[in-house]
């Protein structure tokens, strides 16, 4: 699979393309460009750095080693949300604020999910906030989502949003063996490990959350099966605290409202 994802990204073409023209042999230029690709994927680089991008519901988003790769377990966030704000609801001005937002996966997808929501981007991160403007500039979303160079909810009103949603670190760095070579290598370190524990941003998160939300607000997170039962301990006094898992039968988001 990376091999065909590299050898569309030298030729520039699509996989349907790659399929119907089996016969295609790759010019002087076009073999050394896809040897290259080779050369830095066999040294670990993840492909998505590679090509400089990814797919995240239904769109290509650019990436770069300043955020973290977009994966289809983040999807379950967004679904989660669309849970919550139900079908009859989609028309109202929700207003939402995605924290630590990488490369602005989770606030572009539920941009383009809930055309009316007023959207707001937190990161720490200049580069990160730069490709994630990047990204809505691609989508022609610049003007829906409101970008802020802040730490998670730091200088964000209060009472204010209906959703705080976060993919926020949550790996302890005792489980830094457990993690795939490349992530630990090629992604940075900062969006994925949290601290000792794991649970050192969702801690400094959930009371910064509890203010940014009107009365009856959402928070909802994306989290992993080792922290699952230790970040529900968190939210004692939210209600409706719930846990869903992933197809793989993981836990990877917890909700819960004011």
């Amino acid at each position: 699979m990376n091999a065909e994802l590299l050898l569309m990204f030298t030729l520039g073409c699509d996989r349907a393309y790659l399929y119907g023209h089996p016969e295609r042999e790759l010019t002087a230029d076009e073999q050394s460009r896809y040897d290259e690709a080779l050369g830095l994927r066999s040294k670990g680089i993840p492909a998505q750095y590679i090509t400089g991008h990814q797919e995240f519901w239904g769109m290509d988003l650019i990436v770069s080693p300043a955020v973290l790769i977009p994966r289809p377990e983040t999807e379950h966030v967004i679904e989660t949300v669309l849970a919550r704000v139900g079908r009859t609801l989609l028309s109202d001005a929700f207003k939402i604020v995605d924290v630590g937002t990488g490369s602005g996966c989770i606030a572009l997808a539920l941009a383009k999910e809930l055309p009316h929501a007023e959207i707001h981007a937190t990161d720490i991160s200049p580069e990160a906030l730069e490709t994630a403007e990047a990204n809505a500039a691609r989508h022609q979303m610049t003007g829906r989502i409101q970008f802020h160079d802040a730490d998670l909810l730091k200088g964000l009103p209060h009472g204010y949003f209906d959703f705080v949603v976060s993919n926020p670190p949550y790996v302890g760095d005792a489980e830094e063996d457990s993690v795939q070579l490349e992530v630990r290598k090629f992604e940075p370190r900062g969006a994925v490990f949290a601290g000792p524990t794991g649970l050192e941003v969702i801690e400094r998160l959930v009371p910064q959350a509890r203010e940014a939300l009107k009365p009856g607000g959402w928070l909802v997170m994306e989290i992993s099966g080792t922290i699952a039962e230790r970040a529900r301990g968190m939210l004692p006094g939210w209600n409706k605290v719930e846990i869903a898992n992933d197809l793989q039968g993981i836990a990877r988001v917890v909700s819960a409202h004011t």
